[in-house]
């Protein structure tokens, strides 16, 4: 069986801003932890800071439970978010980093965005001195952007995998995250193929997209100012309500395992291949419970027939 992971995010960042509470997410890190998951993922730019701030309180006294994740690279300002990958930030932000998680290591360090304007193998060497250091322990790369390329004839993540190939030649990449969820399947067609044939792994995240896939997202219910969703062209309510019959087919599955449409979603992710780890976002203890639980559904060769003839997700640029 694999695993599900635990995204740390919308806890202080982001999603729902107003229903943020750092008392209630340490105990969803806790509920999370009792039910198995392992994989904590968070970025320093979450919050910023607070984010990384409230996974190290969470995991005072339990931090041999948890394969702790974090992210450099990104600076967010009062407008803006721009890309910082020189050798001496990535140093500092790596120091700031352990201090807030408060640990001695941090098990997988990932680079948020390449900068344009640093070669990406300087920002990897740096990040690989903070392995040889002990800081870290292995180090990962975030997909640059689903369609970073707008040249005729580019794919989905090509930016990401020519991103790969030249810092696989400085340092092993341990993990790869990028979207990848029933109405986002397209890393499968390269990206998971490439970490695949090296041993790399794939942190799934947004596998419930966004929340839309949990069926509890209702169309035309609108989003706070602050969340992305509210500006996402799969969730204004004509195209909420155009994909229900997505979430239908989930749901459909869901009544034969007397599971819930979630954990289907999670349960397709997991089934991609054993070094596929699914990062779930979640603010409350019941919600990162059931999301654990999606480790035990075993999808029958029906359902993934199923899933796989589900309507395709659309989106108001559609």
């Amino acid at each position: 069986m694999g695993a599900v992971g635990l995204g740390c995010m919308p806890m202080s960042w982001a999603y729902s801003t107003s229903q943020q509470r750092g008392d209630r997410s340490v105990r969803t890190v806790h509920a999370a932890l009792d039910a198995g998951v392992q994989l904590l993922d968070t970025a320093d730019m979450y919050g910023p800071f607070t984010n990384e701030l409230l996974v190290g309180r969470a995991l005072k006294g339990r931090r041999s439970e948890a394969f702790l994740s974090t992210k450099c690279g990104l600076l967010v300002g009062d407008q803006h978010i721009v890309a910082n990958g020189r050798p001496g930030y990535v140093r500092r932000a790596c120091d700031a980093s352990l201090r807030r998680l408060q640990t001695d290591v941090i098990d997988l360090y990932q680079l948020h965005r390449a900068d344009p304007e640093v070669p990406v193998e300087e920002t990897w060497g740096a990040m690989a001195d903070l392995v040889t250091a002990g800081k870290v322990r292995s180090l990962g790369l975030c997909a640059v952007g689903a369609r970073a390329e707008r040249r005729p004839g580019a794919r989905m993540h090509d930016g990401t995998i020519r991103q790969l190939e030249r810092v696989q030649q400085v340092f092993p990449v341990s993990a790869v995250e990028a979207e990848l969820s029933v109405w986002s399947p397209e890393a499968l067609e390269r990206l998971l193929p490439w970490c695949t044939a090296r041993g790399v792994g794939l942190l799934a995240a947004m596998p419930l997209g966004n929340g839309y896939l949990t069926g509890t997202l209702k169309p035309g219910q609108g989003f706070e100012p602050d969340d992305p969703r509210a500006r996402h062209p799969r969730f204004t309510a004509e195209m909420m309500a155009a994909n229900q019959p997505v979430v239908a087919g989930l749901r459909r599955i869901a009544e034969r395992h007397g599971a819930t449409p979630a954990q289907v979603a999670l349960a397709w992710v997991l089934r991609q291949g054993r070094h596929v780890v699914p990062v779930p976002g979640a603010k409350q203890e019941r919600w990162a419970v059931e999301n654990a639980g999606a480790a035990d559904l075993v999808l029958t060769d029906r359902d993934v027939a199923e899933i796989a003839g589900l309507p395709r997700a659309r989106g108001s640029w559609d």
